[in-house]
């Protein structure tokens, strides 16, 4: 399968299934396209039929000399020699029984706080709730989520937990208490915890800071972009907006992060569609390593994002990758999560095709420690998995999950995306479809547009 598109003047060619990608002129660019119509995926790397480069004449020979389609035709078989162009899917026997496929619980979710002290519009937790009650996770519900972390891990080593919310920090002796209980476990059962945080930063203070810095491997830092665009949707519940206060704390905890991640993560709304001016934002204010996420709000919502909305948004993501480029190039470069792309490894085969593993290799605690396949299934029963003393008993569920990969979802199969975006989130095509294979059509057009872009700038800086 091959997908070929024109960004920022470069022309890119995505052999799908190897993954191997091609910055080409204009020539060879044409000659691949008129191949694509006519060459069907290679079980193994064959020469091109008279019948194949006729079409290529036919075609281009009023634009370009035979001399130059003859050239071009021979880089291209070269390629199909070396397996790297019209190459045959080896994954897709992979799957052929994902139900039976063995997997072990990497990742925890603890929602150490079902409370927070910002009243975000958009938040699908419902201020902390999460459609139940608010609560603070004791230590013991915590220590009994490791132990069945550690006990569900099989072989692995290492193992994350992340601590969400609500807001974690109001919940912040647990928090401690647990990344002490977490180290005490390593040596004894081999295994290393990649502790996480994600805070709305109203509590941050510097004993808070040295201690994640000592021992949180990633903090994400939420916080929406310009002030006016922040403070409209972040408000305190006496609705003034949160900016001013958050803004100095989080660079400062920036700062001292060192070498250690973290990342500003804002959420775009149709209020904020030109959202590309709230990534520059961070950028400006200092942020080194910066996301920006898609509400997913149902339709009447008004500051949901709609089907109507794609031209701008993919607008946005061009303006935002040609900037990206321009910066890296003159030495003031920033992470933006989309554009990382690794085209050399990239993730196991497992990763590619089933991508975050919730319901089955990750999973979400809450206060009174339920097991839900991850955080936004929290509070809705159908999918409650099981209990940190009982572990799953929902197994029915547990292996409906085990389906969520790139085969599973016809919408899937056919996309160019489909290595790079696992199939999508569950959770949103649930939302937006009842059913967790199928695929939240307005993510999927954004996701392939940022992978688009993140091709487009590995070219862009190969060619500096």
């Amino acid at each position: 399968m091959i997908h070929q598109y024109i960004n920022n003047g470069y022309h890119i060619i995505l052999d799908v299934n190897s993954g191997s990608v091609h910055a080409a002129d204009a020539l060879f660019y044409d000659v691949t396209a008129v191949l694509a119509g006519c060459v069907a995926d290679m079980e193994k790397p064959r020469p091109l039929s008279a019948e194949e480069k006729a079409q290529v004449y036919e075609r281009l020979s009023g634009k370009y000399r035979k001399e130059e389609l003859d050239d071009a035709l021979s880089d291209i078989q070269e390629l199909i020699d070396a397996e790297e162009l019209f190459t045959a899917d080896v994954y897709k026997d992979y799957v052929v029984d994902f139900k039976k496929r063995q997997t072990v619980v990497k990742a925890l979710c603890l929602h150490i706080a079902h409370d927070c002290n910002l009243t975000c519009r958009y938040c699908f937790a419902g201020e902390g709730e999460y459609h139940g009650r608010r609560a603070m996770m004791s230590f013991e519900v915590g220590k009994k989520a490791l132990d069945f972390l550690i006990a569900n891990s099989g072989n692995r080593v290492n193992l994350e937990v992340d601590f969400f919310g609500g807001e974690p920090l109001m919940n912040w002796d647990v928090v401690k208490k647990l990344v002490e209980y977490g180290r005490s476990q390593e040596k004894e059962h081999n295994k290393r915890f990649r502790f996480t945080l994600t805070t709305n930063g109203v509590l941050l203070n510097d004993e808070i800071m040295d201690f994640c810095n000592r021992e949180m491997s990633n903090v994400v830092l939420s916080l929406d972009g310009r002030k006016e665009v922040n403070d409209r949707m972040r408000p305190f519940p006496n609705g003034s907006g949160s900016y001013d206060l958050i803004v100095p704390k989080f660079q400062k905890f920036a700062e001292s992060r060192g070498d250690r991640d973290y990342f500003v993560r804002g959420t775009f709304t149709r209020n904020n569609l030109d959202f590309s001016k709230d990534v520059l934002h961070f950028a400006d204010l200092g942020f080194k390593k910066l996301s920006i996420e898609p509400v997913v709000a149902p339709p009447e919502a008004p500051y949901s994002i709609r089907e109507e909305d794609l031209p701008q948004i993919l607008d946005e993501y061009d303006k935002l990758a040609k900037e990206f480029v321009k910066r890296e190039k003159e030495g003031r470069g920033f992470r933006f999560f989309h554009f990382m792309i690794d085209l050399s490894q990239g993730p196991c085969v497992a990763k590619r095709l089933s991508g975050c593993g919730s319901g089955t290799e990750y999973l979400a605690v809450t206060p009174w420690g339920d097991l839900y396949p991850c955080h936004q299934f929290v509070g809705m029963e159908d999918f409650l998995l099981g209990n940190v003393d009982d572990g799953i008993t929902n197994t029915k569920v547990r292996d409906e999950f085990k389906l969520c990969n790139v085969y599973a979802k016809e919408k899937c199969r056919d996309c160019f995306a489909r290595f790079y975006c696992s199939g999508g989130c569950a959770a949103n095509s649930y939302n937006f479809h009842g059913s967790i294979t199928d695929a939240y059509d307005v993510g999927c057009e954004m996701q392939k547009k940022r992978i688009e872009c993140a091709i487009m700038i590995k070219a862009a800086l190969a060619d500096a």
